[in-house]
């Protein structure tokens, strides 16, 4: 049986970013470039005003103060979009606003705040210098430099980067496909009939969700019952994604088939068993053409432990993030917990600044213990009673975005 930084370690090696594709700019948000783009003019494309003023020549306002006005004649306005069209002499000014084309001829511009409007002329009281209030042509980038590097992640500043651009679509790495096979004879659909020994598949739209906030695209398959051909057809369809995640059925009982099904369809084990509470059964392996598969425990909470640890972070490599593990914090526990024996175990918190409430209890088989989780501490195995510890941040930013099975 696996420790489970070595378990971690063989899912997220077999894990490479997916090939790229070409996105509109507007569907980019959240994905990873898979090729540096790069200026395609000159930020700014111009000489331009920071300010609403007075664009002037700087040595005409020399000696220019409150007491001491220097006026001079109004011959034009200059805002955005639409150019003076007219070169700036000595002793006169131009009306500018700000991000309006600079002047021929004028050098600097004087705030509104600092001058006197006097019908066509206008009293300047403060001195300008060269360059004063001026955005100068490509002080942000020249055209044909770098714009946004290959790897990074696309967010709303990204987004206007590259809007300013001209950049309207973006080649970034494909989304993963994650096929999600549900399995138990005792699982009904949402709003069929129930009989007695019968109870809702919850598993197929937790995990369709998480795959959703990793990042992928779930594909959700028919229940699987417990028939070997049933769930031998279900795992080989499942096989067409680039991921397939399957809940229930990689126990040692009777009706654990999914291990059969595995083997029917050509994957390859990699692992079974790992030394985590919850979540121990977790199998993984490598199907044809390099698709993941990872047979999940049936109980939600370990379903939902054993995804976040094992599947989000594939996910995240998938889509290109060069840090696809969740953030790592140190945490405080409001009370004490003590780790089993011999697994590692991540007990469900919920979190307050850096104070960690625990769920009140740890059983797996209690899925109203996922409700409002922000972490998972992490209880190494045979220590305790912990009153502080390590914990990943499920909800995502604030803590070190680092592999928490490396140290």
């Amino acid at each position: 049986m696996l420790e489970l930084r070595d378990a971690c370690a063989l899912v997220t090696e077999r894990a490479a970013a997916l090939p790229a594709e070409r996105v509109p700019l507007d569907e980019a948000l959240g994905r990873y470039l898979a090729a540096p783009i790069d200026a395609r003019r000159d930020d700014p494309a111009f000489d331009n005003s920071a300010m609403d003023g007075w664009a002037v020549r700087a040595e005409d306002t020399t000696g220019a103060g409150p007491d001491s006005p220097v006026t001079l004649r109004v011959v034009g306005e200059s805002r955005a979009g639409v150019a003076a069209g007219v070169a700036l002499a000595a002793g006169q000014t131009i009306r500018i606003f700000t991000g309006a084309m600079l002047p021929d001829g004028a050098d600097a511009v004087v705030m509104q705040e600092d001058t006197r409007r006097d019908s066509d002329a206008v009293e300047i009281l403060e001195a300008a210098h060269p360059g004063k209030h001026v955005r100068r042509r490509a002080e942000v980038v020249r055209e044909g430099q770098p714009l946004l590097p290959a790897g990074l992640e696309i967010r709303a500043g990204e987004i206007a980067v590259a809007a300013s651009q001209g950049h309207a679509v973006l080649t970034v790495h494909r989304r993963p496909r994650v096929a999600i096979l549900s399995t138990g004879d005792e699982l009904r659909d949402l709003g069929a009939p129930l009989s007695a020994e019968s109870i809702y598949d919850s598993n197929t739209h937790a995990i369709a969700a998480a795959v959703r906030e990793a990042g992928g695209v779930p594909q959700i398959l028919p229940l699987g019952a417990d028939t070997q051909p049933r769930l031998d057809a279900l795992v080989a369809d499942g096989l067409r994604a680039d991921v397939l995640l399957t809940t229930g059925g990689v126990s040692v009982g009777d009706y654990d088939l999914v291990h059969g099904a595995f083997a029917a369809a050509g994957i390859e084990e990699v692992f079974w068993k790992v030394k985590i509470k919850p979540g121990k059964p977790v199998r993984f392996g490598v199907g044809p053409n390099g698709v993941l598969a990872l047979g999940l425990p049936g109980n939600p909470v370990s379903a939902m432990v054993t995804f976040e640890v094992f599947v989000r972070p594939a996910l995240r490599r998938m889509l290109g993030d060069p840090l696809p593990h969740r953030p790592l914090l140190r945490v405080r526990l409001a009370r004490p917990l003590t780790a089993p024996a011999t697994r590692t175990e991540l007990y469900r918190a919920r979190l307050e600044g850096d104070v960690a409430h625990p769920a009140a209890t740890g059983s797996s088989a209690d899925l109203s213990s996922l409700v409002g989780v922000d972490a998972f501490v992490i209880l190494p195995a045979g220590t305790g009673p912990l009153e502080g510890a390590d914990a990943l941040d499920v909800r995502g930013g604030r803590g070190v975005a680092t592999s928490p099975w490396e140290a």
